[in-house]
């Protein structure tokens, strides 16, 4: 009878272990790393640090003259430029950054990952299969982007405008006498 009521225990215990192991395994495929710190750099309102590991749903903030880079290993990078306030998700196979208030953003993509940001005025969307490098400015109260490589669509509304490598466009009003990255008239 003893062997009956220890094979159930067993059971359960190799279950928890197993759900604990994909757990544990599963985070570590959410998460990434500071590559770069320039200057006042935070996450979650806590200072960051080079080496740090960010996980997916953190809020980056850049001081002026300050930046960081996120490493997200296979998917890309995400490179947080002075002055911006962004929240950056991430799956096993894609990258989203929300626009939290005026900023930049780079984002590279490596080939078949999907990547998006999101601003008051619309969203960007990596388009294709291929390797995407774009930047997102909202520092003038409107999106400017810019594509450095690969295709990417601005969707504002009902507008929808197919952005190539080399190219930009724009979505929303900027500010009068505005200069795109400084944020500054």
């Amino acid at each position: 009878m003893t062997s009956i009521t220890r094979t159930p225990a067993s059971a359960i215990f190799v279950l928890v272990v197993l759900t604990a192991s994909a757990m544990v395994f599963g985070s570590e495929l959410r998460t990434a790393r500071f590559i770069q710190i320039d200057g006042r750099v935070s996450v979650n309102g806590a200072p960051a640090v080079k080496g740090a590991t960010v996980l997916t749903d953190s809020t980056i903030k850049t001081e002026a003259k300050s930046s960081s880079v996120v490493s997200l290993g296979k998917l890309g990078r995400v490179e947080v430029l002075p002055e911006s306030t962004m929240k950056l998700s991430f799956t096993d196979s894609g990258i989203m950054v929300s626009m939290l208030e005026a900023g930049r953003v780079r984002i590279s993509s490596s080939p078949g990952v999907s990547a998006k940001a999101t601003t008051n005025d619309g969203e960007v969307v990596a388009t294709g299969a291929q390797m995407n490098e774009f930047t997102v400015d909202t520092s003038c109260g409107n999106t400017l982007v810019s594509v450095n490589k690969g295709t990417v669509e601005l969707r504002a509304g009902t507008t929808v405008k197919q952005i190539a490598a080399g190219g930009q466009d724009t979505a929303g009003t900027a500010r009068p006498g505005c200069t795109p990255g400084s944020g500054r008239n």
